[in-house]
Parts: C-alpha cells; structure tokens; sequence
C-alpha cells in the first residue's frame, strides 16, 4: 500500500497554458524531503490548454494530481485542495513565482523549528523588462507598500501576514480554510483569522522566491485597485485593520476629493488640494531618487509614476470598497475580481 506524503503542495490556476508546465518542472524537481511531496493543481476549467498540459505530466508523474474548480477562484480552489490534500503540511505556491531549489525543505524545516502557524518568506519581487524592474523596486520600497514587513527581504520573524503560506493541515481545518466570499485578499484574511486567534505567523529569508511583476503600469494600477477594494471586505468583516498601513492610500485620496470639493466654500480655512498634491510629488520624487540611487538609476524617470500607480490604485479601490461593502452594502463589482493572479 503506497504511503501518503507528508506534504501536499497546492497551486490554484486558470489559463496558464504558458506558464503551468514550467512552473510544476521546477516545484518536482525540488530538493527530496522525507516523507515526500504530492502536488495538486486545482484548475479552474481553463480553455487555453493548460488541462491538457496538466493531465500529461499527471500521467509522467504519480506525485500530480489535477483537481477540478467550478467557481474559477482562488479562495475555492485553495479550499479544493486543502481537503483533497494527505499531507499533514499543506503548501501553497503560484504558478508566476519561481521557487529556490530548496524552498520546500525550508518551509517544513521552518515550521518545525518555529512551530508557527503559518510560515513563508519574504515577497521577493523580480522581472525583466524596464516596467517589470521599476515595479520591484517599488514592491522593496517601505513609501510603496507602507513599510510591509513581508515586503523586506532580509527580515526574520513575526509578521503579520506572509506570501503563499505553510501551515499545518489540522491548523487550517481549527481555523475555517479560507473564506470563499473572499476573491481577493482571503490570505490575509485567513491571517487575520490566525493572530486573532493567538497564532503566529513566521518570515524567513531562506525561504526564497521571487514574484514576477505585472508587465505594464495599467495592470498594476488595476492589482492595486481589486487589493484596496477587497481590504475594506477584510476590514467590514473583523470590524478592524490589520495593520493602520491599509487606511493610508484611501484616506489621502478621500482627504484630496474633499479638500477638492470643499475649498471653494471655506478658503484659508483648509489646506488648499495643490498644496496637499504637491507635497505629495515631493516626497515621492525624493523616495525615486533614492530607490533608484539603490537599485538601478536608469529606472528614476519611470518611478514616480510607478509609485502613484501603486498608491492610486489601492486608494481607487479602497474607496470603492468602502462604498459597495459599507454605505449602499450591494454584491461586490466583479471589476475589481481576477479569476487568475
């Protein structure tokens, strides 16, 4: 009788006929681990090919199973495979990440050491092209993610919220898997959940990957935006922030509207928007010229932009957010909803 693993390594996916073969090479060709792994990926009826792709290394390799989605997302599909899984350890990975030969024996070894809750490694950001490159830098930037722990990728120890994840099985089954109403952001949710309850949640550097950025600003703009929007669903549901970081982007573009609509009546009695606007511009060009000074200077020209666009994008979101889950409390926009990353 085969035995079961010890680990089960989920990747949700849905149209990644260009990615998903590449991706699961490189997680079975990871460093042996005892009691081994198996690899579900839970698709999410993809029409592009990527479950043909699947099915045939399924036949090469024992170690894979694909899994079948229906309801397209990721917070479904993590759920699929949490409950298919026969391992006691359950590891989460991306199909746009690339992954250190030996990430999985870190994650294992990690949360045995640390007997965490949840364990991963910093949110190392990468990419090829020049927007590629100037939305990394700005991914490591404490002005561009409001000084993410997460996001620093030489800092060990508790935070409150990781990349993907390692957890227990029985941990997430005592917590409640992960909230299907969630389409987005239902991993910092589940972190929440997790603290909330007492449980700690562990970085480590030797824990390495690295994210492949989004290729253009506009689709930046528009992951910021479905992140902002989805933090408010967070927010509505635990009736408070996980970290105060998460009300900067929209507050400042509520205080800008307001200041906007309000100055004509109470002139000199409030700060006037272009002041606002401007001291804004300014930190932002001094933060690029020292984020370029650090990582590539070529890339100054492009950074504010890139900045904002992060910045905006949340703070769109956010607002939009507070309006269909607070004030009109109506279905939530499925323009601000990725089926895929």
């Amino acid at each position: 009788m085969k035995e079961k693993p010890l680990i089960s390594i989920i990747i949700p996916c849905f149209q990644e006929a260009r990615n998903i073969e590449a991706c699961l090479r490189s997680i079975l060709a990871q460093e042996p681990v005892p009691g081994g792994f198996e690899l579900l990926v839970v698709d999410g009826r993809s029409t592009d090919g990527t479950r043909k792709i699947i099915q045939r290394i399924c036949r090469e390799d024992e170690r894979v199973r694909l899994l079948d989605n229906p309801q397209r997302f990721q917070s479904f599909a993590l759920n699929r495979g949490i409950l298919a899984a026969q391992g006691s350890i359950i590891i989460r990975m991306d199909a746009h990440t690339l992954y250190a030969p030996d990430y999985v024996k870190q994650c294992v070894r990690i949360l045995e050491e640390t007997q965490a809750d949840n364990v991963g490694g910093p949110h190392r950001a990468t990419g090829d092209s020049y927007i590629q490159r100037a939305v990394a830098a700005v991914h490591h930037s404490a002005f561009g993610v409001g000084g993410a722990l997460s996001h620093r990728v030489d800092y060990q120890g508790y935070v409150d919220t990781v990349i993907y994840g390692c957890w227990r099985k029985e941990t997430l089954l005592k917590i409640g898997l992960f909230d299907e109403s969630f389409v987005r952001n239902q991993d910092d949710e589940l972190n929440l959940r997790i603290t909330r309850a007492g449980g700690k949640i562990y970085q480590s550097p030797q824990i390495k990957s690295w994210y492949q950025t989004r290729s253009s600003l506009w689709e930046v703009f528009r992951q910021y935006r479905q992140y902002g929007y989805w933090k408010v669903a967070v927010i509505r549901k635990h009736y408070f922030p996980a970290s105060w970081r998460h009300l900067a982007p929209g507050g400042f573009l509520l205080a800008l509207i307001v200041d906007l609509l309000l100055n004509p009546f109470f002139k000199g009695a409030i700060i006037p928007f272009w002041v606002m606007l401007g001291l804004y511009l300014a930190v932002t060009l001094v933060v690029s010229v020292a984020t370029a000074w650090k990582t590539q200077g070529s890339l100054l020209p492009i950074l504010p932009l890139t900045f904002a666009f992060f910045h905006f994008g949340y703070g769109v979101g956010f607002l939009h957010g507070l309006v269909d889950f607070a004030l009109v409390k109506r279905r939530p926009s499925l323009k601000f909803t990725s089926v895929t990353r």
